[in-house]
């Protein structure tokens, strides 16, 4: 930009184009605001592109419940399916660890969980609006997530029932004569299953991002692919450094996913993100055995669902630093088990990695920057982050137009963090 050129100006920025940024940028357009949304990769390329595709009801129960530390002793071998942790980070984040087991505690389950059923609930509406609206209905199929024990997990399901129940959350409680029932292509290994009735899932999560962010853009949005330099407050807003140029606004809104600490410690910031790596590959699918909707298995913590590119396999979580080299082994131990389950061929295209971004307590940021006047955080959506994203935009556009949000966010207050 010449010395003098005056920056495009909006009344709102929304940086990072995944599903929180775009459902943000997308609901303030709604209200009448300018927005321009920007991120160095098109919409829906990163994190959000790689996750199961899940509108998920019942993910309303944070990663540290009670349960962990029944668990800790396995999970400590760093052999186990569901978690992989690299010792220099553990060591180097040991006060993040230390905060998630302490979040663990009894005490702050059901707070958490109804905190998260308030944002879930917002959300699946604002789902279900917007993608018929986007012109992306074919995407979505209302058939459930079926959770399954190949052993004995009766209890379990019973337990996870009861406990969703309270929060008014629907699901049903399957033996294997009902999961053949239900998915009469695959294998019967599982005794037991839970199906999640009121939750949906869709055949490309990174097109559905897009086609929101299409429809923002035939709204009267800027959508801009630029990498981020750097953010200033700037004559009683907000000015942004991009590679090509600057950009401002009255109000800034920081949606950049595992990227959003790193830019926001110029500012004094210090943000306890930590990054739940995870994986996964497609491979193509038997057409004579179709799988009908995602399957989450209980025991090897992988989840198979179809989508537009084939059989998509996901792996646990990795705690790793977010650009550290991959390590495909969870993802590798995993395959063979999906395959005795489902008939698949061969693999298609790269295997992925994405690093989800979380915080201790594991609920995300939802507010105003603490010393910031005009600066919006909204990130830490951990692996929720494409089904909680449309309530979490709804929650940012109407603070900053001085309304009450649609669900209660005090537990989201970035207030709780930093200060």
């Amino acid at each position: 930009m010449g010395e003098g050129a005056a920056a495009q100006q909006a009344d709102v920025i929304v940086l990072g184009a995944g599903m929180v940024g775009v459902s943000t940028a997308l609901a303030a357009r709604q209200r009448g605001l300018s927005v321009i949304i920007v991120d160095r990769r098109e919409p829906g390329s990163e994190t959000s592109y790689g996750n199961a595709g899940i509108i998920s009801s019942g993910s309303i129960l944070p990663l540290n419940t009670p349960a962990l530390w029944k668990n800790l002793p396995k999970y400590l071998s760093n052999t186990h399916p569901a978690l992989r942790w690299n010792l220099p980070w553990a060591i180097a984040n040991a006060g993040w660890v230390i905060r998630f087991l302490a979040s663990a505690a009894p005490s702050q389950t059901k707070p958490r969980a109804a905190a998260l059923n308030g944002l879930i609930g917002a959300s699946l509406k604002l789902h279900r609006d917007w993608i018929v609206q986007a012109g992306a209905g074919h995407r979505i199929r209302e058939t459930g997530w079926l959770k399954a024990w190949r052993s004995d997990g009766l209890a379990a399901a019973k337990a996870e029932q009861a406990a969703l129940a309270e929060f008014g959350i629907k699901s049903e409680v399957l033996d294997r004569q009902d999961i053949s029932a239900l998915e009469p292509n695959i294998i019967p290994a599982y005794s037991t299953g839970l199906l999640h009735t009121q939750t949906a899932s869709v055949d490309s999560p990174g097109a559905v991002v897009k086609a929101y962010a299409k429809m923002l853009a035939d709204g009267g949005g800027a959508v801009r692919q630029s990498e981020v330099r750097q953010i200033d407050p700037h004559d009683g807003g907000w000015r942004v450094l991009l590679a090509d140029g600057e950009i401002a606004a009255r109000h800034l809104v920081v949606a950049l996913g595992p990227w959003s600490a790193e830019l926001l410690r110029p500012l004094g910031y210090r943000v306890p993100l930590a990054f739940e790596r995870g994986y996964h590959q497609h491979f193509v699918p038997n057409p004579a055995r179709k799988l009908l909707r995602p399957i989450h298995d209980s025991d090897g913590s992988f989840l198979m669902t179809p989508m537009e590119q084939g059989i998509r396999v996901t792996s646990g979580v990795e705690l790793a630093a977010r650009d550290a080299p991959s390590n495909f082994s969870q993802l590798e131990a995993v395959v063979p088990m999906a395959r005795s389950v489902v008939e698949f061929g061969d693999a298609v295209g790269e295997r992925w990695r994405g690093a989800r971004p979380t915080l201790p307590d594991s609920l995300p940021m939802i507010g105003a920057a603490p010393r910031h006047r005009g600066l919006w955080l909204a990130f830490g959506n951990q692996h929720i982050g494409f089904t909680t994203g449309p309530g979490t935009g709804a929650a940012i556009a109407a603070m900053i137009v001085g309304e009450a949000p649609p669900f209660d966010v005090q537990a989201f207050a970035p207030s709780r963090y930093i200060a």
